[in-house]
Formats: structure tokens, C-alpha cells, sequence
């Protein structure tokens, strides 16, 4: 048995759509009976709710701004991480740009650099700088499998480096002019005053042992004599740059401190110096076979 309310509902959901339906033609009639009429409502109704669209319309204009702002700076954030990427993907471009043309550069020089009476000569690469306050070397990646060996000179197209004092099979050391333990026989150009160039792991090396030490101004140029058979006479080493007491310093004509590419030159000069002694096995266990019958003696 079906209660009164729900008879009461399903009477209202069968007669709710056809009174809509009535009521909807009733208005558009209506509407095309007296359109003046109906303007004036809509018009009255649309007075009536302006203050209220308007008071709504500055909050939501404020929220429309603010989340326009917030997109701005989020979409101005990601272009600045973008511009500092392609910023460090350029630096690292020019620095590699840069690297490139100071090595061309130095090769152009090196080119033009054809060592007079050489026997032979050899281009390497600067792979280590030892530079410091106490020594003053550089390691070249070339050894005694490109034919190098202790005691050759090595160059650039602008004059003298130093020579070699350690070489291995694929690289080798380099003892600049500058350091302390390096003793170049020189002659000063002009004068023809002969001495020795001292390093003292400084900038500029000294003139020591001048023959007439009042014949030097500045100025001079500085090169090698080809005494004690290390290198040729007429390599260019420098020029004096200062006159002090304890002997005239000479600014070396290679910038020391940027050497990239180097020249070692062969001038058929390298026995003047002693090689290393090789000690090998056999000779190490000959020499504990000697020591041991002389203890048991």
C-alpha cells in the first residue's frame, strides 16, 4: 500500500513539467506581446544587482591580477634559470674559444721558428707547471719515444725556455732559465761582454761574472755564447731590463709564466752534459754479491 506522501511526490514530479512548459510559452507570448514591458523589468533587474556585480567584480579582478603577477614571475624565473645555463654554456665556450687561439698563436710562432743548425727538432705540448717559490720547471708531453733526450734545449719562436733534465719515455721536465739551479753561458750583444746567466726563481734572472759590468745599459740584448757545448751560440734569451749591484737583471724575451707550446731542439750538443746512470737488476745484485764477500772478509 503506497503512503499519502509518497502519492503527493509522484503527483508533483507528473504535473512539474507541463506546468513549466506552460509557464515558459506563457512568458515568451507575453514577451512578444510587450516587449517594453519586459525591457523595463530585465532593466530594473539589472539596476538592482549592479552594486552588487560590481562589489563582486574587485575582488575577483584583484584575484585574476594576482594570479597573472604570480604566472609572471614563475614564467620570468624559469627564463632567468635558462639565460644563466645558455650564460655558463657560452663562458665555457669562449673560454675554449680563447684556449684555441693562444695555442694557434703559439704553433704560427713555432712554424716560423725553424732552429738554425738543428739537427732535429720536436713540438710539445705543456701538460704540468711547476712553478713556485722554489723551483721553476714544466713538463712537456714528449719523451724518449719522440726521440728526446737530457740535455737539449728547448725554445719557443720568441727565444730561450731552459733544457732538459728529466726525460721519461712520453714525458719530460723542463728547467727554465729562471730557476735556481740554472747556469746559462751568455754575451751581451752590443758589448760583446760576456756572462753568465743566473736564475734565482725570480722573473728575471741575473748577469753574474761580467768581464766589464759598465759596458751593460739597458736595453741590451742578451744571448747565448755557446760556451761549455750546451747550447749554440746566438740564441736570443732576453734583454736587460734593470742595472742593479748585484748584477743587471735580464727580462727573458718568452713569457715564462703562459708557455703552451715549446720547441725541443736537438743542436748535436746533448753529450756535453752527464747522463743519468741506469742502474739494472744484474748490477744491483752484483753490487750486494761484492758487498756481501767484503763483510764476510
Amino acid at each position: 500500500m503506497i503512503r499519502p506522501s509518497a502519492q503527493f511526490r509522484a503527483a508533483v514530479q507528473r504535473t512539474t513539467p507541463p506546468v513549466l512548459i506552460l509557464l515558459s510559452a506563457a512568458i515568451i507570448m507575453l514577451g512578444k506581446a510587450d516587449e517594453a514591458m519586459f525591457d523595463s523589468v530585465r532593466t530594473r533587474i539589472a539596476d538592482t544587482a549592479a552594486p552588487a556585480l560590481d562589489a563582486l567584480s574587485w575582488p575577483l579582478g584583484a584575484a585574476g591580477s594576482a594570479v597573472d603577477r604570480v604566472r609572471g614571475v614563475f614564467a620570468m624565473y624559469q627564463d632567468n634559470l635558462r639565460l644563466e645555463r645558455e650564460n655558463e654554456r657560452l663562458l665555457q665556450w669562449q673560454q675554449i674559444a680563447l684556449r684555441l687561439t693562444a695555442d694557434n698563436r703559439q704553433l704560427r710562432g713555432l712554424l716560423k721558428a725553424v732552429p738554425d743548425g738543428a739537427v732535429s727538432y720536436v713540438t710539445a705540448r705543456v701538460i704540468a707547471n711547476s712553478g713556485g717559490g722554489y723551483v721553476r720547471t714544466v713538463m712537456i708531453n714528449a719523451g724518449n719515444d719522440a726521440g728526446l733526450v737530457r740535455g737539449q734545449a728547448v725554445t719557443t719562436g720568441e727565444g730561450l725556455v731552459g733544457r732538459l733534465t728529466e726525460v721519461g719515455s712520453r714525458a719530460a721536465r723542463v728547467l727554465l732559465i729562471t730557476d735556481l739551479n740554472s747556469r746559462i753561458p751568455v754575451v751581451v750583444e752590443s758589448s760583446h761582454v760576456s756572462a753568465v746567466l743566473a736564475g734565482d726563481n725570480s722573473e728575471r734572472p741575473r748577469l753574474v761574472y761580467l768581464g766589464e759590468s759598465n759596458a751593460v745599459k739597458i736595453g741590451d740584448r742578451v744571448v747565448t755564447s755557446g760556451e761549455g757545448g750546451v747550447f749554440p751560440p746566438g740564441l736570443p734569451v732576453g734583454m736587460v731590463a734593470a742595472l742593479n749591484p748585484a748584477g743587471p737583471r735580464v727580462e727573458p724575451y718568452v713569457e715564462l709564466s703562459q708557455l703552451g707550446h715549446v720547441l725541443v731542439v736537438d743542436y748535436g750538443l746533448s753529450t756535453a752534459l752527464p747522463q743519468p746512470v741506469t742502474v739494472t737488476p744484474h748490477a744491483v745484485r752484483r753490487g750486494k754479491q761484492v758487498a756481501g764477500d767484503e763483510a764476510g772478509r
